[in-house]
């Protein structure tokens, strides 16, 4: 149980369908694509990732959304529903077992309106920590800054490509262990020592 409830964190980030505007008639913006890195808190590193291509139905890809995530419709049309993503969290990441953390709100209340609006069980536990608030409170920054400024604040290199969902998360987990080095994770204090080094 401890793996469950304290050792392993799920780290995601989403892509969503997007416009340089306003979304066409008729279309909303939806997730596309879901990426997720888990980090042993103990261990104080990142262990696995995963990539989950989601095929929306209310939208299609813009050249807008393309330029800036990389994805295309064709691809998009090649992953799994919203709902069985949401399945497949739960199944194969323990989504609703383990607490997960997210750079910024977006990403929580975007699976919290789309399980809403469809027919999807929401996947994760109530335990969301926003590592965004977290990483800005432990630098001791007045404004909250974006995933690859904080990057740079801490030192790190930016891994892979802006915008892509498990990308972003590979990367927000490093953000996530700087601040649990930093000792102020919530919950870093019942880690180990290892998280304050």
């Amino acid at each position: 149980m401890e793996e469950e409830f304290g050792r392993l964190l799920n780290v995601v980030d989403v892509e969503a369908t997007c416009w340089e505007g306003r979304p066409p008639p008729g279309q909303m913006s939806e997730i596309i694509e879901i990426g997720l890195c888990v980090v042993d808190t103990v261990a104080g590193e990142r262990v696995a990732r995963r990539r989950i291509l989601v095929r929306p139905d209310r939208s299609r890809v813009s050249g807008f959304c393309t330029e800036l995530t990389g994805l295309t419709q064709s691809e998009v049309d090649t992953g799994v529903t919203f709902a069985e993503a949401c399945a497949i969290l739960a199944r194969e990441q323990r989504a609703g077992s383990r607490a997960w953390a997210s750079w910024g709100d977006y990403d929580r209340k975007q699976f919290a309106l789309q399980c809403e609006r469809g027919n999807a069980r929401y996947p994760f536990s109530q335990r969301h920590i926003n590592a965004k608030a977290e990483f800005t409170r432990s630098h001791g920054l007045r404004k909250r800054p974006g995933m690859a400024r904080a990057l740079q604040v801490a030192g790190l290199p930016l891994a892979g490509r802006h915008h892509s969902g498990v990308d972003d998360a590979w990367n927000i987990a490093a953000l996530v262990l700087d601040v649990m080095r930093r000792g102020d994770w919530p919950g870093a204090a019942d880690a180990g020592p290892c998280l304050e080094g």
